[in-house]
């Protein structure tokens, strides 16, 4: 199978073609494990992550991504859930025990042998992969391929993040950065909460514009400051500033929701800027995004399939991969980028 892999870390500024094209043997699938033939994987913020180095390093070479979409091409001798031919979804959980506190009351994402697709097992930039059965979804009707992908992770990772502000209808919402995740959050946020208002934080003028099209009330810059205090605010940027700038334009009693598996760099100037009266007094709340649970995956594809959610999406071939992520690196955002594996 062809398969897009990555054989070391590196700096994408200096290294634009990270990923090496290669030919690989088709995995086999065993006990409970589907072998799944891919048709499209979602391009992530966290492949850069991976890519420069700031996530546990995988063992290479690794296959990335975990927004992947395909059929059960074959089943393992202890597989029972999938026929052959169903379409399912692969997302960023790949596994966890099963056993501890978390996973038994369906915490899996806090496990400490939680396993990331495309990090600890071989993803979705390649023809086809095994997972087991449990950590796999049916795709809803309503989605092509390609718009079921971006759902699997920036979605679903939009939807833990909804839940962990505890919003309710008529609270102020705010966003900072306006990618892949943030415009679904929009996108879910006027169904389930419609008397609320978002509020979007972007330095890109085209993501301001786009934030406005999909019915934000108000969209500036991550500096600026808003017509109405929040209540909440998802923060889905790589790097620190925001976070600072955000706090102030809480109201007394919010929470900001840091939505990113890494920063991208630690700038000690800005957290020196942390004033305690102006940032967190007045019971502020920061609250950080782990991983997704199974529930979070299956419960979103159900929503976004009810309301519907199509994701605006950017197609790219499978040899194209290393373009879509220095576009991702570069800023060049609109929607979700995906792989098409044909």
């Amino acid at each position: 199978m062809k398969a897009m892999v990555l054989k070391n870390i590196c700096d994408l500024k200096v290294n634009k073609k990270p990923l090496e094209l290669v030919e690989m043997p088709v995995p086999v699938p065993k006990g409970r494990e589907v072998l799944v033939k891919i048709s499209a994987c979602g391009v992530c913020h966290t492949e850069l992550d991976e890519i420069e180095g700031r996530t546990p390093p995988p063992q290479f070479p690794i296959i990335l991504g975990h927004q992947v979409v395909g059929r059960v091409e074959e089943t393992g001798s202890g597989a029972k859930k999938f026929k052959t031919g169903e379409r399912v979804g692969i997302a960023w959980i790949y596994s966890a025990c099963g056993k501890c506190k978390f996973c038994l009351k369906g915490d899996e994402n806090l496990c400490d042998h939680f396993k990331a697709t495309g990090r600890d097992a071989h993803g979705g930039y390649a023809e086809y992969m095994t997972v087991e059965e449990d950590f796999a979804y049916i795709i809803p009707d309503e989605f092509s391929d390609s718009e079921a992908a971006p759902l699997l992770c920036a979605g679903a990772i939009g939807y833990r993040s909804i839940k962990l502000t505890g919003m309710t209808d008529g609270q102020n919402l705010g966003l900072t950065g306006f990618g892949a995740s943030a415009h679904l959050v929009l996108k879910m946020v006027k169904h389930k909460y419609p008397s609320s208002k978002v509020f979007v934080f972007a330095r890109s003028e085209k993501e301001r514009d786009f934030a406005r099209e999909l019915g934000a009330v108000w969209a500036g810059d991550t500096t600026d400051t808003p017509p109405e205090k929040l209540d909440s605010i998802i923060d889905t940027t790589p790097v620190w500033k925001p976070i600072v700038e955000a706090m102030i334009n809480l109201e007394k009693g919010g929470r900001l929701v840091v939505n990113a598996i890494r920063k991208e760099s630690i700038d000690k100037d800005c957290l020196m800027e942390l004033d305690y009266p102006v940032h967190l007094w007045l019971e502020k709340e920061i609250k950080s995004v782990a991983n997704v649970a199974r529930s979070d995956v299956s419960e979103f594809l159900q929503l976004a399939a009810q309301i519907p959610i199509k994701p605006e999406v950017q197609e790219f071939p499978l040899k194209d991969a290393n373009r879509a992520l220095v576009e991702i690196k570069e800023k060049k955002i609109r929607g979700a980028k995906v792989l098409r594996i044909d």
